[in-house]
């Protein structure tokens, strides 16, 4: 790995911002991390990450990128308490009326808390020679000339200069476009999509040798749109606790209070997470939490013409998804690995780099964003540019999804889709549409 330059800033300290540092290491002689949070010594949730007391979901694609990245995590995540799972056999996934057929895929997953992710890996990170982790660090905005970024400002006055600047600030986007103003450059054109998420998580006591019902570890729970919005899910992690979110579409909300929370889970179609809370003790009474996403958003940097040199964004600065399909983290990792390719490549942070590093973001993107617009323009009350064929689309979708209660075979193609494992139109291939549409009539939610 040849050297790119002297100095990196990384903007953002989350997962994304976290994972770049790694990938800038060693291609720059210095990479600073800054945020301006208070970065905790322990895995606590930090307020700067509002969603993220809530499940998440650390897709097969990313964790093998985290573990080539960070060799021996996951085992050091095992020994913290972390669960390791395979999403085929140990997930029971009630999706359009029934469960999906269980089989063991080779797909690996860990449950765990975010908090404990991203302190897992903010100590690896900071543990690297030429990484300096820095918080209740806000960054004012950027230096340089028309063209060229060339360092931060902080708000105490500090400038860092620096020879690339990575915005991975998260999801809003309005920072970065003044910034990106400031210098004269074009602002990326920004498709939303609004999906009023809400979702409301406890925390409850488990048992370390406890599974679900079914004999399953995890259970997500999506319901039939477009009349049913409702969606859970009940994963182990560590400290031996459930993480139970309930959520919903469109104004399909849990309550926080305790029982209001009982209530919305006694009221969906299967009894799993009833029956989990009526045997678990919560950690605390007061433990609920609620989080609201009114809009997915995406920025379409890969039309810039001329992208300032020195700068790129990443993570949720470019792309945020639903957080329901649990995508985000996973395709903030994937698109770390694509920088420090473009860097190898281009041996500089010039305008063409970031020209280049947008388009393989951009591919990085398009699935998930795919795969999530088109899930929740299920709901007639999703607003925002609807891709032509979708609703065609959707139909042949849901045949899919009743596939995959009887058929292993549809079920590793979801899989492989909702991991990131596969491109969208996996599902589109002559053999897996046979397949589908036959398997489907034999679906117990037919009956």
């Amino acid at each position: 790995m040849s050297a790119v330059g002297g100095h990196a800033v990384v903007i953002g300290g989350s997962m994304g911002g976290l994972v770049a540092a790694r990938v800038l290491s060693g291609r720059f002689a210095r990479v600073t991390v800054v945020d301006r949070d208070a970065l905790p010594e322990d895995a606590q949730d930090r307020r700067a990450v509002p969603q993220g007391g809530h499940v998440h979901v650390l897709l097969t694609s990313g964790q093998r990128t985290l573990e080539e990245l960070f060799p021996g995590l996951t085992h050091e995540l095992v020994e913290g308490g972390a669960v390791p799972f395979d999403y085929g056999s140990d997930l029971l996934f009630h999706q359009m009326g029934a469960h999906r057929i269980r089989f063991s895929s080779g797909k690996p997953g860990i449950s765990l808390s975010r908090a404990f992710l991203e302190h897992t890996i903010r100590k690896r990170v900071a543990a690297l020679p030429d990484v300096d982790v820095r918080d209740r660090l806000a960054v004012r905005g950027l230096t340089g000339a028309a063209g060229r970024v060339t360092g931060v400002e902080l708000d105490g006055g500090e400038a860092l200069a620096a020879d690339l600047v990575v915005d991975a600030t998260g999801s809003s986007g309005e920072r970065t476009d003044r910034w990106l103003r400031a210098f004269g450059c074009q602002t990326p054109d920004t498709v939303t999509v609004k999906v009023d998420v809400g979702y409301t998580t406890r925390l409850l006591r488990r048992r370390p040798d406890e599974r679900l019902l079914d004999d399953g570890l995890l259970y997500l729970m999506a319901t039939v749109p477009p009349h049913d919005k409702r969606a859970a899910a009940a994963f182990p992690v560590e400290g031996d606790r459930w993480m139970v979110t309930l959520a919903g579409w469109h104004g399909a909300h849990a309550p926080v209070d305790p029982e209001g929370f009982a209530k919305f889970a006694a009221e969906l179609p299967t009894p799993h997470i009833a029956e989990l809370m009526d045997r678990a003790e919560p950690v605390s009474e007061g433990d609920a939490r609620k989080f609201t996403y009114p809009q997915a958003r995406r920025r379409y940097f890969e039309r810039l013409r001329q992208p300032p040199a020195g700068y790129v964004a990443l993570g949720d600065a470019v792309c945020s998804f639903n957080p329901l399909y649990g995508q985000g983290m996973s395709v903030a990792v994937l698109e770390a690995v694509e920088l420090g390719r473009c860097l190898d490549r281009s041996g500089t942070a010039s305008s063409e780099m970031a020209r280049a590093y947008y388009r393989a973001a951009a591919k990085v993107t398009a699935a998930p964003w795919q795969l999530a617009t088109g899930g929740d323009f299920m709901y007639p009350e999703t607003v925002g540019p609807k891709p032509p064929g979708v609703d065609l689309l959707n139909r042949y979708v849901r045949q899919v999804m009743l596939a995959s209660h009887v058929s292993p075979d549809i079920h590793d193609v979801m899989l492989d889709l909702q991991n990131l494992l596969a491109p969208p139109t996996a599902i589109l291939r002559p053999a897996t549409v046979v397949r589908s549409l036959l398997a489907a009539r034999r679906s117990p939610a037919r009956r």
